[in-house]
């Protein structure tokens, strides 16, 4: 069952097309902020050693909670808590947003690498 706001069936898209969304799979938002994460964590895989408990640590959990919390807030089938849970996943974009800022600016990530990543965000 999906919330209200994303009722089970078609769901017409900016393009005229329509979708159909059974899932929170299928919403475009969740599988983006998948790709963002599997980019994060390739992003972070050539980050030093001694930054495993640090920032390597800190970008991935932000990078994973934002699909994680589209999902959660997807399977509580009511459109108020979706909504909320859709607040949490923007509030740690921000968050991965400010890492990638930060891990540019000491070297962490190559300049254009950094600035690439925050457009995505």
């Amino acid at each position: 069952m999906a919330p209200k706001c994303v009722e089970a069936g078609s769901l017409s898209m900016s393009g005229g097309s329509e979708r159909s969304i059974r899932s929170y799979k299928d919403l475009d938002v969740w599988q983006k902020s998948m790709a963002l994460a599997e980019d994060c964590y390739r992003a972070t895989s050539e980050f030093p050693r001694d930054e495993i408990y640090g920032m390597t640590a800190q970008m991935r959990r932000a990078a994973v909670s934002i699909p994680a919390n589209i999902a959660e807030g997807y399977g509580r089938d009511q459109t108020g808590p979706f909504i909320q849970f859709l607040r949490i996943a923007n509030g740690s974009t921000r968050e991965l947003e400010t890492h990638v800022i930060l891990s540019g600016r000491i070297g962490l990530l190559h300049k254009d690498s950094s600035r690439q990543a925050a457009r995505r965000l």
